[in-house]
């Protein structure tokens, strides 16, 4: 299993990259190889306040589909168009190209772990 140290994570298997007050987040690499290949996924639009814990979309496999949840509170900046045509790059590249947003953060994100805490957890 893949994760990297320079991340945070959520037991809901999201990982998180802090640049200052923006979060870039997608699935993690457990997360990604435990649904198999990845053939659609529903993300939020621009400008939607999300709030940390809540469901924020769907992702759907050749296996389940699942929800999403954001990993943080905040404001939808971007959100990565390039899945709409190639919602594999999740699985070629989850912490890379498989970024599914960019948030601005409000508040404290009091639910990320270290990669070392999530290692442990994950099931």
């Amino acid at each position: 299993m893949n994760t990297p140290a320079d991340l945070k994570y959520t037991a809901a298997h999201a990982w998180v990259r802090l640049e200052g007050a923006i979060a870039v987040t997608g699935i993690t690499d457990f997360a990604q190889e435990k649904l198999g290949d990845v053939t659609f996924v529903e993300l939020p639009s621009v400008g939607t306040r999300l709030k940390e814990g809540e469901r924020m979309g769907s992702i759907e496999s050749i296996k389940a589909t699942s929800n999403l949840f954001a990993p943080v509170s905040g404001v939808v900046l971007e959100v990565n168009g390039a899945l709409d045509d190639a919602c594999e790059l999740v699985n070629i590249s989850p912490y890379g190209d498989g970024w599914m947003l960019k948030i601005k953060v409000e508040g404290d994100p009091a639910g990320l772990i270290s990669a070392d805490e999530y290692a442990r957890t994950a099931t």
